[in-house]
């Protein structure tokens, strides 16, 4: 440790708490979770659902396509309605209904105001009162509600089948035809559907509030924000200010600049290494990046364009077969596959650099075995995504190797562990060329951080395999977010800063001490607040007050480290000036500064937009999701693989100079697209919802009258425009990629270059 040990005792030491933090409040999940009752009965005996038939309605949701259609407790797409909130209205509605015919002989609209609340005030006491037996395990409800559970029900069972009096609500949903074509399957996700707004509006035993805090809004019940969802919402703002004072003190009194690296090189130290035959292997790496980039755009165009024709792509009905919720399936996955192959691919790159500029034994062969093996994983699991959604998988097959149904996860399971398989051997690739480098000399310090966020990427995501396909939902929510948000938000990060940090200090443009210092100290900042910060994403998800606590409070300081990203992006950026043959590495550094920019703006401000408890019970599922999603995914972990992906191709082609125009063209017309698609669409309609939502309930700003007024089929509208710019720059990164590979007579590298350049080819 030397003179870093404070810094790495304040990691560790961080880190036990934060993980013993996490794992505490996953305790609390499992215990407290909103039972699923053995039997719901009406008061005379009736049976009309048991637990095994609404697990296996959760079974029948998932095969679906589950989250990417509508949502459930508010986490999925944002097109259909969430199921929670919309089923919940319906079912109050109904037994209003039903109520005022029985007592007044009228619907209940034609009530005069004391009628109805008296009404009103009946439904509360029915609905909020818990007649869970803890003994029997079952759940108790009037014969009138079990009669608007019937007449809800009926609506869901014409909704997800074919029945022509609601083809227009499933167009308007992005619904292909016959969702769910077995009525069986209907009857049992109605019994989840019910289940899951049963959990929302039923008291949670010696509470005022429900399962899942209250939420929905929906004021037919009083479901509204608790005491404490306002109270640890203006302790997530004041922890904030004062992380960020802090941070700026800190910054201040202990910061110092560490330029002691030296004289600069006159050429690039990392061109004089010739290249191994694994680092030469990875051109197809860079292939596959590009090649599922551009996919990726293409069908995220088609997705949102189904958000306004919903069956139809420009008037031709291809719904039946790539369907929404097929095609934003493929459009989050392909992300991720193709950010994840980013991130492989330069972690390969300095495996052999780690190792002396040599290849371990059979590396090359491994490469190569790894990529195979994820194309395959690739292929497999689109091919899967499609056979599942068109039911054309047995049921028993579809969580395993069609569909699991959540959003970020829903590959089958089966390609699900072929992935995790495949980075658990990309680690054992990368700790070949780690483990001889601890025994070289000189300082270890920053090869042990980077080790450690190797190591950590190689197992975390085998989080994801922790839940099946009918465990509880909100135990697989906590699952979930260790894989979406720990793995990806928390791991990646912590390795992105120790790779650019080793790799600027190989080239001698920062001291090996600086680098270490700021590596070290930006990892104790991410995973102080980014550990238990996971559990935001639970506050409605069926846990209790303890869990809002801990989670408002850790996730208001992710914020923190992201103030200082304006200075780290400058630093980054005048590397360019310490040595003329950084030019040919400027194109990387921009996207790297890039990375910076959207961190503060995507992570950080929308980031905090959705966080603190009160903002989030009543944007949760609306389009302001969509905006952190494609600002903090694309904005950050995109443009750091793509930079990554250039970092890499100008070394493997080093005769090859950045086609100028080609890349501002790309560079620009993607940030200026991704502005353009939040500011012209996602966000305006993000904000129309919010008020919606606070102004009359969660089931109205997600429901069918208000997302079909004109102004928002406007504003999905306008987002071609954006979608249209980004494209144009991710063709121009492709062009790029494809052609610096596929030509092997590029133009030549700059003079001081071009006798190493000649060494390495």
């Amino acid at each position: 440790m030397g003179e870093y040990k404070k810094l790495w005792w304040t990691l560790i030491g961080v880190l036990v708490v934060a993980f013993g933090i996490l794992g505490w409040m996953g305790k609390e999940v499992y215990n407290q979770a909103p039972p699923i009752p053995a039997q719901v009965v009406t008061t005379d005996g009736k049976v009309l659902m048991t637990e095994a038939q609404i697990l296996d309605g959760q079974s029948a949701w998932q095969s679906a396509g589950g989250m990417t259609v509508g949502s459930i407790w508010g986490h999925g797409a944002y097109q259909a309605p969430d199921w929670t909130a919309d089923w919940l209205h319906r079912e109050l509605s109904a037994w209003l209904d039903l109520a005022a015919e029985q007592q007044y002989g009228m619907k209940f609209s034609q009530l005069d105001g004391d009628a109805q609340a008296v009404l009103q005030r009946r439904l509360k006491e029915e609905y909020r009162k818990n007649t869970y037996d803890a003994a029997t395990g079952a759940v108790t409800v009037s014969d009138r509600r079990a009669q608007a559970i019937a007449e809800t029900a009926a609506y869901y069972d014409k909704l997800f089948g074919d029945d022509a009096s609601l083809h227009e609500s499933r167009k308007h949903f992005a619904m292909k035809e016959a969702t769910l074509p077995s009525p069986e399957a209907r009857a049992r996700l109605a019994n989840f559907f019910f289940w899951t707004a049963w959990a929302a509006s039923t008291d949670r035993p010696g509470s005022v509030a429900s399962y899942t805090n209250n939420w929905p809004h929906e004021p037919l019940i009083d479901n509204v924000p608790t005491a404490e969802n306002i109270i640890w919402s203006v302790m997530s703002v004041i922890i904030l200010i004062a992380g960020v004072g802090l941070l700026v003190w800190g910054w201040a009194f202990t910061h110092k600049e560490h330029d002691d690296a030296g004289p600069v090189p006159a050429r690039d130290p990392v061109l004089q290494i010739p290249l191994t035959a694994s680092q030469r292997a990875l051109g197809k790496y860079l292939f596959l990046v590009v090649a599922l980039f551009v996919s990726q755009i293409f069908i995220g165009g088609f997705t949102a364009h189904y958000t306004v024709e919903g069956q139809t792509f420009y008037g031709i009905n291809v719904s039946q077969w790539l369907p929404y919720s097929l095609v934003r399936t493929w459009h989050i996955q392909a992300a991720l596959f193709w950010i994840a192959t980013g991130f492989l691919a330069i972690g390969l790159f300095v495996a052999p650099i780690l190792n002396g500029g040599k290849d371990p034994k059979h590396q090359k062969l491994g490469v190569d075995v790894l990529f195979w093996a994820l194309v395959l994983v690739v292929v497999g699991s689109f091919t899967g995504n499609f056979a599942a959604i068109a039911h054309l998988l047995p049921a028993e097959w579809n969580f395993w190797l069609g569909h699991q149904g959540y959003e970020y996860v829903e590959l089958g399971r089966l390609w699900q562990i072929g992935k995790f398989l495949g980075i658990v051997f990309w680690l054992f690739l990368m700790l070949r060329g780690i483990v001889p480098a601890f025994k070289q000399k000189g300082d270890k310090n920053l090869l042990a951080l980077f080790s450690a966020s190797v190591v950590c990427i190689g197992l975390f995501y085998g989080a994801g395999l922790a839940y099946g396909e009918k465990t509880h939902l909100s135990v697989m929510e906590y699952w979930r977010w260790w894989v979406v948000h720990l793995w990806v938000e928390g791991f990646f990060e912590v390795f992105a800063t120790a790779a650019l940090a080793f790799i600027f200090s190989t080239m001698g443009l920062v001291s090996k001490r600086g680098a270490t210092i700021a590596s070290l100290s930006s990892a104790v900042l991410f995973m102080l607040g980014g550990t238990p910060g996971t559990l935001h994403h639970l506050y409605f998800s069926g846990t209790t007050t303890p869990i809002m606590a801990i989670a408002a409070s850790f996730s208001a300081l992710e914020v923190v480290p992201l103030v200082v990203l304006g200075y780290e992006a400058w630093e980054n950026w005048r590397l360019k000036d310490r040595a003329p043959w950084m030019e040919n590495l400027r194109w990387p550094l921009k996207f790297f500064v890039a990375v910076a920019f959207w961190n503060m703006l995507g992570a950080g401000v929308f980031g905090f937009m959705v966080n603190p408890p009160i903002a989030l019970y009543y944007i949760q599922g609306l389009n302001t999701t969509a905006v952190h999603a494609h600002a903090a995914l694309f904005g950050v972990y995109g443009f750091l693989a793509l930079g990554f992906t250039l970092f890499v191709l100008r070394y493997l082609r080093p005769n090859m100079q950045f086609n100028e125009s080609l890349m501002k063209t790309a560079f620009w017309c993607m940030n200026i697209g991704l502005v353009m698609m939040i500011s012209l669409s996602l966000l305006p309609i993000g904000l129309m919802q919010f008020h919606a939502s606070y102004s009359v309930g969660t089931w109205w700003a997600r429901g069918e009258v208000f997302m079909q007024q004109e102004i928002l089929q406007t504003l999905r509208w306008t987002r071609t425009f954006g979608d249209v710019v980004f494209i144009v720059g991710g063709l121009g990164v492709m062009w790029q990629v494809v052609t610096a590979l596929l030509d092997g007579k590029a133009a030549p590298a700059p003079a001081t270059d071009a006798g190493l350049a000649a060494q390495r080819t």
